[in-house]
């Protein structure tokens, strides 16, 4: 079986988002590998310093987050309105 890096990458940086502090801190207690492959990318700064947490550019801040909503919500529920059954060929309610 391969592994597609990139899909783990991408799952990692959706994680990233949970730890979120300080505004674009994020706590480094994943893979070193994929970390590493994540500053290659220029979406978090090196991660190779004492520090437990890493920085998000400004890139990453926004694709962590893109990332999390995609990945890892819910759709949130339609209302019902006014006692319609709600649509489900994908038009608004």
């Amino acid at each position: 079986m391969e592994i597609d890096t990139d899909k783990i990458d991408e799952a990692v940086l959706g994680l990233l988002w949970l730890t979120l502090h300080e505004e674009r801190r994020v706590w480094k207690g994943f893979d070193w590998s994929a970390l590493d492959r994540l500053h290659q990318k220029g979406l978090i700064a090196n991660p190779a310093n004492k520090a437990k947490s890493v920085v998000l550019t400004d890139e990453g801040l926004r694709r962590a987050q893109e990332r999390f909503r995609t990945l890892f919500t819910r759709p949130a529920p339609r209302a019902m309105s006014a006692g319609r059954a709600p649509r489900d060929d994908g038009a608004p309610g």
